[in-house]
């Protein structure tokens, strides 16, 4: 019964993950009131290639179609680095971070005051300029009024929706949700590159190579993130009564790219954030300045690829600094009576991982810059658009092999308590017979 209640649980899990990512599909088919269709589809035919192109693939084609989840999980990523820097720089919030799910609960509380207060200054940008451009029917204090609700209600749906599908689905929620607003672009954008073939504006030989290298990268980024960088740790003989216990020696394990996809997405973010303000507030007069900025920010530009690569490097070493404490991994081995070894134990251990864990994390964070990169690079050397990056390739990928991880953990976890159950009912049987045959032994014994 435990077995078929694991797997029941499971597949509660697994319908609940679909069921909330198709709410949110259908919530970006809803569009805010008072919006122009037309006009909006004007402006956007207008962008192409720019940093409306970026935002609005984040958001799963929700500001395309401007709808109610047009901010995306954009201000909650935002409040999330914004928290995560503030952790590390203010030791009140450090030993929060320090004081088990309490302390937890209370940063997720901040982050999402935070995501509030983000989320209200982006909506009400966005929507000055939605009525700056002439895209309102009519730019009135109640179009202001529900436009700014519903957007600010939409990303703190979607910051809801991400933590309720963490909490009772399978895998991350917030990168589930990318992942799903990203792949449900990828049909439009393959249908736009064999169109542009058929037309001739792209070449057909060249198409065909951005193809093959895609198929590479994938191949490439599923075998980094498959690699680990293994630690011998030998654990020292131990006594327990009379039974003596020989040592043992088992492996500890690091990923080559500890970060995932959070660099990415947190470089993405904190770039998207300024070049897409830039963008909205360039429409009014006398700032046409921002619209250069954001011409400047905009993907493919120089600035926007040495700003991208050096965020994805800052934030692999900061994400991994905030998850992996060198120091505390080997207090931990101390106190099991573990040790690396030719490594003393306590502070050289400690050196050693941190060493380790450095070289892992330069490493990793070279890789994902470059799998984000390459793609920019590509459409240079081949002259063709790609409507899907690196950065979307990457994070389809390693939030795929995230999520049958997770999903084989827990297939595993059924089958381990069904041998258990096995097991258990195999002792009850043989003590029962024991206790059977033990008890007619006795019975036996008083007759005589």
């Amino acid at each position: 019964m435990r077995s078929g209640g694991s797997l029941s649980e499971l597949r509660s899990r697994l319908l609940f993950v679909l069921f909330a990512l198709l709410v949110y599909r259908i919530g970006t088919h809803i569009p805010v009131p008072g919006i122009d269709p037309d006009q909006l589809r004007n402006l956007f035919d207008a962008n192409q290639g720019g940093v409306l192109d970026l935002f609005n693939m984040f958001s799963g084609g929700a500001l395309e179609r401007m709808s109610i989840l047009a901010l995306g999980v954009m201000p909650y990523i935002t409040s999330s680095i914004i928290m995560n820097l503030m952790t590390m720089m203010y030791p009140t919030l450090n030993q929060l971070r320090k004081e088990g799910q309490a302390g937890r609960r209370k940063i997720t509380q901040y982050t999402r005051y935070g995501t509030l207060l983000i989320a209200l200054i982006q909506g009400s940008a966005l929507t000055g300029t939605l009525a700056g451009q002439g895209l309102a029917f009519a730019a009135t204090f109640n179009f202001y009024f529900v436009a700014i609700v519903t957007l600010v209600a939409g990303a703190l749906f979607m910051m809801w929706l991400g933590e309720q599908i963490t909490e009772r689905g399978v895998g991350n929620g917030i990168s589930l949700l990318i992942f799903a607003g990203i792949v449900s672009g990828f049909p439009g954008a393959v249908g736009q590159s064999f169109e542009a073939a058929r037309q001739g504006d792209i070449n057909i030989v060249a198409l065909l190579a951005v193809a093959l290298i895609g198929v590479l990268i994938v191949g490439f980024v599923v075998f980094v993130e498959s690699g680990q960088r293994r630690i011998t740790v030998n654990y020292a003989k131990r006594q327990q009564g009379r039974r003596v216990y020989q040592p043992q020696s088992t492996p500890l394990p690091f990923k080559i790219n500890m970060a995932g996809v959070i660099p990415a997405i947190f470089a993405s973010s904190l770039l998207l954030a300024p070049a897409s303000m830039a963008q909205w507030f360039g429409q009014a007069p006398n700032m046409g300045w921002l619209q250069d900025i954001a011409l400047v920010l905009s993907p493919g530009q120089p600035l926007y690829i040495l700003m991208f690569a050096g965020g994805i490097i800052f934030f692999s070493f900061f994400y991994t600094a905030i998850m992996m404490d060198p120091k505390e991994i080997a207090d931990n081995l101390k106190r099991q009576g573990a040790y690396v070894p030719g490594i003393r134990p306590g502070q050289q251990t400690a050196s050693y991982l941190d060493d380790v864990i450095t070289r892992l994390t330069m490493f990793g964070s070279l890789y994902v810059a470059s799998v984000c990169l390459l793609p920019e690079f590509m459409v240079v050397a081949f002259n063709v658009t790609m409507q899907l990056g690196g950065t979307a390739l990457l994070i389809v990928v390693v939030v795929s092999m995230d999520f049958m991880s997770q999903v084989q953990q827990h297939m595993m976890s059924s089958q381990y308590a069904k041998l258990m159950e096995k097991s258990n009912l195999r002792s009850y049987g043989r003590a029962g017979r024991t206790g059977v045959g033990g008890g007619g032994r006795g019975s036996k014994g008083r007759r005589r």
